[in-house]
């Protein structure tokens, strides 16, 4: 999986986490909500789920788990060159389509002429920044993202490289020199915290590497529930599992105490879900849903914000009253799902279908 979704190439012997399924999808619509309310609430203290930008750790947290599980018994049969190619057929897709999707809206924006400003030779190399993942912070107006045209890419960026890590090195390494590692990331991801006020960092050219201490921690923490058999057995189900996991991200935002707040979902409590949501019991009924949300959480991830742009424009241009900034926030995110499900079914999917029948062929010459 990248930070969203779980690898489609699991043995089909190996169990499948559908309430971790379904929380991810959770947490990737808590990140849409998020974005819209950054636009139509700039100041977090009035933004009642401004702690989303966490969901991105446990993203992380998932991912590692996930990665561990599905290639800690293979990798060396599977090779560096195989593993590399499994994971890009899996994530490259919509980095692809999100980035076209970036620069036709940024082209297209009916509320803005930012497209005018920057001209075709930067729009085109912001272009190939987000589809190449090469970081190219150059929008000063909007946030000095890393990937202007997809923003949310960032977080993809350094899960390739928590992957190479991965295959490199990280699987043959012995589980007490991992805990040595997963202390010292916890020591960095602390320090982080506390030296901006709190983890919303790592997508910005002015905040680059508090996204490698993010991933640190928490993709090592991944590993090491699935190396030590964190997998807590209860009958707790999908519901309450996914109402533990949104009320972190509902933490009302205070700046002096952030820091702490951050540093312990992310250290321990992101850790304990994964563990709890591995272990539970799905319920009758909600098997659909899991498997809806875990679907479409990659796909919403990687194409929804090119049109928050489009939103922040309208915003900027026509400063809307809340009571009908709040009516197109809920259209639009049920309009976004339906896109992302859409996206999912007619091109991600048929796309990696395609390119892993070719690896196929290409292994059998």
């Amino acid at each position: 999986m990248n930070t969203l979704q779980t690898d489609q190439m699991l043995p089909k012997t190996k169990q499948h986490f559908k309430i971790l399924d379904g929380l991810r999808g959770i947490a990737a619509i808590s990140v849409v909500i998020f974005h819209f309310m950054e636009f139509a609430v700039p100041d977090y203290k009035d933004n009642f789920i401004a702690h989303s930008y966490l969901a991105v750790d446990f993203f992380f947290c998932l991912s590692g788990f996930v990665i561990a599980y599905a290639y800690d018994s293979k990798v060396e049969s599977m090779g560096v060159v195989r593993f590399i190619q499994s994971r890009l057929i899996r994530l490259h897709p919509l980095v692809i389509i999100g980035a076209l999707l970036g620069l036709i809206t940024f082209i297209f924006d009916p509320f803005s002429n930012l497209y005018q400003g920057y001209g075709l030779g930067k729009t085109l190399l912001m272009f190939l920044s987000a589809a190449l993942l090469i970081p190219y912070p150059l929008v000063h107006e909007r946030y000095f993202n890393l990937f202007h045209l997809n923003p949310p890419t960032w977080s993809l960026f350094w899960e390739y490289i928590a992957n190479v890590f991965y295959v490199l090195l990280l699987y043959k390494v012995k589980n007490k020199v991992l805990w040595l590692l997963m202390v010292c990331a916890a020591i960095l991801l602390g320090y982080e915290a506390f030296h901006v006020g709190n983890l919303a960092v790592g997508w910005g050219g002015d905040n680059f590497f508090g996204g490698g201490a993010r991933i640190f921690y928490s993709f090592l923490a991944g590993m090491i529930i699935y190396r030590s058999n964190w997998i807590i057995k209860s009958r707790m189900g999908f519901l309450p599992l996914g109402i533990l996991l949104f009320v972190v991200f509902l933490i009302p935002f205070n700046e002096k105490m952030n820091w702490i707040t951050d540093t312990v979902a992310v250290i321990f409590y992101f850790p304990f879900l994964i563990a709890l949501g591995a272990g539970a019991t799905l319920t009758a009924g909600y098997d659909k849903i899991c498997k809806f949300f875990g679907d479409i959480s990659y796909p919403l991830y990687m194409v929804h914000y090119p049109f928050l742009w489009i939103f922040l424009s309208y915003v900027e241009a026509k400063k809307p009253p809340m009571n009908e900034m709040v009516i197109v926030m809920i259209i639009s995110l049920f309009l976004l799902i339906g896109l992302a499900y859409l996206i999912m079914v007619f091109l991600d999917q048929p796309i990696r279908k395609n390119l892993n029948n070719r690896l196929k062929k290409l292994s059998h010459k």
